[in-house]
């Protein structure tokens, strides 16, 4: 870890409670940030790196709440298809013919244009095997994410290999937890990931929701995307998702919930008096035409609502930007053009994310003493230029290209826009080498 970085006359978007914006220099000293002055120091001896931030905006790393790490190979192969048929004719035996090497290229390659696109933290839901191996590629990269076991034992149309005994599928989880918690200086956390009430029995879901609370992690699992789901759920239990699972015990400040789109009046306060955590994923929501999720009324009556990319299959790309723009502009249609201002959507995906996977203590924020999750951007380009609102160029004009450099940890991982802690030649050849196994797949679908 570099000991001492200075990073001078940038504009510092802090997003702390204030919504501060400054001019000036930012100090991170053994990982955190130290200082946060109007004034470059008068020397800059002493100091590991030395940035110059003149013309460039300074803002804390970008928090995802919803990633599969597992599916970036599988980019282009599940086009045009409704969930519950894109989960079985396609993510699902692509999933299943994963081996510890191609989902090793996979999650490297998720984390690669992650971290281009300025993206420091990441909750991800893996696939139900090889879990470790995800593990090593983020512990390698010097990524900050919460990674998920992804858990399975029912459900039709699962393949033979993702379709786990319960017993088994809680022992891996609790082995994985074991191993991986708290690693690289807490960098690395785990969480239990049981796919959706669809493909998990109730057992599962009782024991994971009871687990979870004995060893103080998150829950993270998907909820309410899709019609279909609700039915299958429905025809199930004899209750609406959010009801079923609050039932189960899986409500509350240690879940994330990704999608939340079709929710009724008394499942969203259901979420609003647990304190549970909505990831929303606009992109994904579109491409799949699960529907459009009521943020604004989320937001509104006090819920916790971040931001994710999802899966490369439904997506295709795992950039913060797309979600930034494309959240706001899907309210502003509905709820009109001051409904989802830039600030709103820029805390969506920063200190929101923080505070959805209980880390607002530690990033999502400028402040002293938070961890060094910093991005420093150019805006001096033909699609942002000109800038008269840092933060409304931010989510409306920029894109990944725009991202500079990127610190984690106190570690610069992205320097000039050249990956520091991954050879990006050898990240792209290796998702080549193993994509054909999949593109094998989707042509026998």
């Amino acid at each position: 870890m570099t000991d001492r970085i200075l990073i001078t006359n940038a504009t510092i978007i802090t997003l702390d409670p204030q919504n501060r914006i400054l001019q000036g220099s930012v100090v991170v000293e053994r990982g955190r940030i130290a200082a946060i002055e109007s004034y470059a120091p008068h020397s800059d001896s002493g100091f590991d790196e030395v940035i110059d931030g003149r013309g460039r905006v300074l803002l804390p790393g970008f928090v995802q709440t919803h990633i599969h790490l597992c599916q970036t190979l599988f980019r282009g192969a599940a086009d045009d298809l409704a969930l519950i048929d894109w989960l079985k004719q396609r993510v699902w035996p692509m999933e299943a013919a994963h081996t510890p090497e191609s989902l090793y290229a996979s999650a490297r390659l998720g984390i690669a244009e992650l971290i281009k696109g300025g993206t420091t933290c990441a909750l991800t839901m893996e696939t139900v095997n090889h879990t470790d191996v995800v593990f090593q590629a983020v512990e390698e990269s010097g990524f900050r994410a919460t990674v998920g076991k992804c858990m399975m034992d029912a459900g039709e149309g699962v393949p033979a290999e993702l379709n786990e005994q319960t017993d088994e599928s809680i022992a891996e989880s609790l082995r994985l937890l074991k191993r991986w918690h708290g690693a690289a200086d807490g960098r690395i956390r785990y969480c239990f990931a049981p796919r959706f009430a669809v493909s998990c029995s109730r057992e599962l879901l009782e024991r994971v929701a009871k687990l979870a609370r004995e060893h103080g992690v998150l829950v993270h699992t998907h909820a309410s995307e899709n019609r279909e789901e609700i039915a299958i759920v429905e025809r199930l239990s004899g209750k609406r998702n959010v009801h079923y699972l609050c039932e189960l015990g899986l409500t509350g400040q240690y879940i994330v919930l990704a999608h939340c789109i079709h929710l009724d009046d008394s499942e969203m306060e259901v979420l609003r008096t647990t304190g549970t955590h909505v990831a929303h994923c606009p992109s994904s929501n579109l491409k799949l035409a699960s529907g459009v999720a009521r943020v604004v009324e989320m937001l509104d009556r006090g819920i916790s609502v971040s931001l994710g990319a999802d899966g490369a299959p439904c997506n295709n790309r795992l950039d913060i930007f797309t979600e930034m723009r494309t959240a706001a502009l899907l309210q502003k249609v509905s709820h009109g053009p001051e409904s989802l201002p830039a600030l709103t959507a820029l805390r969506m995906a920063t200190i929101n994310g923080a505070k959805a996977l209980g880390l607002a203590d530690e990033i999502g924020s400028i402040e002293i003493g938070k961890r060094a999750d910093l991005v420093l951007m150019n805006l001096n380009s033909l699609n942002a230029v000109p800038s008269f609102d840092p933060v409304s160029t931010i989510v409306y004009a920029a894109d990944p290209a725009n991202v500079e450099t990127v610190i984690i940890d106190g570690k610069i991982v992205l320097k000039q826009r050249e990956l520091l802690t991954l050879d990006e030649n050898q990240v792209l050849a290796e998702a080549r080498k193993y994509a054909e196994r999949f593109a094998a797949i989707r042509r026998q679908a």
